[in-house]
């Protein structure tokens, strides 16, 4: 079978870049293992986070490398064996998270992140999948009156630089938004609430309605193996349950396992796995958020879900494939219970799943350098599913010769070349 585009990742990356694609003229195949959305694009909070003009840096305070080096936080662990392993790819990230370097790549991801909206509203229009996406935003609580103004004073300050819009709480007045949390008043000093983004109730339910969209246009959703992927004559070929599929362009869209399959093709790409859990509970009534509440303080999401209240952690460092650890999830889970009365567990063990991360917290979007034909499109750490539909558009500009509406330099796999 030959395509003019296979799409190698079934996330919501891949399905997005897909998608554009074929509004493109471009017949295009998804190859995944599984079904569409069920990996990382099934476990994170929902958010379409337009109010994170910035990225997620590394701390740079000394007070702060101390408390996270004592590995007893519950926002961030770390498998001390891993350590020596990532070890390049920390330095790296530290270096990246200077003022400088991260005013560089907040600068650039900007376009992205202010398309990520109007994106998402244009395919879930055409996907009849309007009614996942809430309006209303998402908010973070503090429980310490210092933490509480700092975040005061950097939400008033994104409200000015960025035009954002921006509510900033005391108590009285997050508990009459939030009456769920009651129960934790006194520990809790303020709030932010961050009014920009959308909020999805069912992450794979959106993904999967994007897929459905790309196949009832004419797209072909084939189970296959990446890993296969090799050269053919004048273009690239991978093998699948119905045979051989082949194309002049193939897009790396496989989140964590991207950097694996293009260092075969010469690019050796520095990128790291966040790994992450999730648990859902079944909530009694009246003590389900309106929307998703972060505890800036222990560094989890309570975020309203269709399958309940799913709690999602931070992050871990450990080896992608060594045994899940329960501690910081039950960490999470105890610093909730103080906040609101949780119910009880919806699945009998937690979701565990791997954030694609790359030092300099951009994603790669664009050609691997001496590969004609051959894409990136991974490496989007914690906004998979903000940046999705946005770096889908760039991407498919990019390869059919649009002009592209955000500058790709900065996303370039020429960068780790």
């Amino acid at each position: 079978m030959g395509f003019d585009c296979l799409v190698l990742g079934g996330g919501i990356v891949g399905v997005s870049a897909a998608l554009h694609l074929q509004a493109r003229g471009r017949a295009v195949a998804l190859i995944d293992r599984t079904q569409p959305g069920t990996g990382t694009s099934y476990g994170n909070a929902g958010l379409i986070e337009r109010s994170s003009v910035v990225p997620y840096a590394f701390p740079r305070k000394l007070s702060a490398l101390f408390a996270y080096g004592l590995n007893r936080r519950s926002d961030v662990r770390y498998d001390p064996k891993f350590l020596a392993r990532i070890a390049p790819f920390l330095l790296r990230y530290w270096r990246a998270s200077a003022p400088a370097p991260l005013e560089a790549s907040a600068a650039a991801l900007l376009p992205l992140i202010e398309a990520s909206i109007t994106e998402h509203q244009a395919l879930s229009a055409q996907a009849g999948a309007e009614a996942l996406m809430r309006p209303g935003g998402w908010i973070s609580v503090y429980k310490s009156e210092k933490g509480f103004a700092a975040a005061a004073r950097e939400g008033e300050g994104f409200r000015t630089s960025h035009g954002l819009t921006v509510d900033i709480l005391d108590r009285a007045a997050f508990l009459a938004l939030e009456p769920a949390f009651v129960s934790g008043a006194e520990r809790i000093a303020g709030a932010v609430h961050w009014r920009d983004p959308l909020t999805v109730d069912d992450p794979l339910a959106l993904t999967t309605a994007y897929a459905t969209l790309f196949r009832d246009r004419g797209g072909r959703i084939i189970k296959g193996q990446a890993e296969s992927l090799r050269p053919d004559g004048a273009g690239l070929r991978v093998e699948t349950e119905e045979g051989p599929v082949t194309a002049r362009e193939v897009v790396i869209a496989l989140g964590p396992q991207s950097a694996a399959l293009v260092s075969r093709f010469g690019l050796s790409v520095p990128m790291a796995v966040k790994r992450g859990y999730h648990r859902h509970y079944a909530q009694a009534e009246g003590a389900l958020p309106g929307r998703p509440v972060v505890d800036e303080d222990a560094g989890y999401v309570l975020a309203p879900m269709r399958q309940g209240l799913r709690l999602t952690t931070g992050i871990e460092f450990a080896a992608a494939d060594s045994p899940a650890n329960p501690a910081q999830l039950q960490a999470c889970e105890v610093a909730a219970r103080g906040l609101l009365p949780l119910g009880a567990p919806v699945e009998a063990a937690p979701w565990m799943g791997l954030r694609p991360c790359l030092p300099d917290m951009k994603p790669l979007i664009g050609p691997v350098p001496g590969q004609p034909g051959l894409w990136c499109d991974f490496g989007h750490a914690h906004h998979g599913l903000t940046l999705g539909p946005a770096s889908g558009r760039l991407l498919a500009e990019l390869i059919t010769g649009e002009t592209p509406f955000a500058d790709p330099a900065p996303f370039a796999p020429a960068r780790f070349a």
